[in-house]
């Protein structure tokens, strides 16, 4: 790992993330937060009545493509924590003020510097093996129009794999239930 990622300790990280990501003051008025357990789920909450805050531990939206061609897949290898050097499908957190299908073409130009054209929804992952937090994986299928295929923003590499030859490291759980429910589905129908 590279200097610049050395305080990157993914075990630490799962550690906080089961332990309500580590939260223990309130965000709206300050106080210790405190255990309770409601609707049959222990979470934190502010006892204080004026603010009864609760913190929901919820995923975080994500969004990606799958891009087919010549039975061959692309993916791109990781750049930062976690599972640098790993490969996995091309996507991304979402923004704030983005759709999935914003987030999937957004993020697929900014790793791979290929446009796209959504040509449907593929599926709905859950992720849980993210240390840094839960993720819920929207990925869609897509076909390249344009651009140049080219390493970017936080890909080191990216590359075509045939479905019978791919990568042994890839990063996510998702990302492989995603490509085996892809061959499943269009390969071996």
């Amino acid at each position: 790992m590279s200097d610049k990622h050395a305080n990157f300790n993914a075990d630490e990280l799962f550690r906080r993330k089961d332990q309500f990501c580590g939260f223990k003051f309130c965000p709206r008025c300050g106080k210790v937060l405190q255990k309770i357990t409601i609707e049959d789920r222990i979470r934190v909450h502010c006892p204080d009545s004026e603010c009864g805050y609760i913190f929901y531990q919820n995923p975080i939206p994500a969004a990606g493509a799958i891009i087919v061609e010549n039975d061959q897949v692309l993916l791109v290898k990781r750049a930062y924590p976690p599972r640098i050097n790993w490969w996995c499908i091309p996507a991304g957190f979402m923004e704030w003020d983005e759709h999935p299908s914003e987030t999937a073409v957004r993020e697929l130009e900014e790793e791979t510097g290929l446009k796209v054209k959504l040509t449907s929804l593929f599926d709905v992952y859950s992720g849980n093996d993210d240390p840094r937090l839960n993720a819920i994986l929207v990925l869609y299928l897509a076909k390249v129009v344009g651009g140049k295929m080219q390493a970017n923003d936080d890909a080191l590499d990216v590359a075509y794999f045939g479905f019978n030859n791919l990568p042994e490291k890839i990063a996510f759980e998702a990302h492989v239930q995603a490509l085996a429910d892809y061959d499943l589905r269009y390969r071996r129908k």
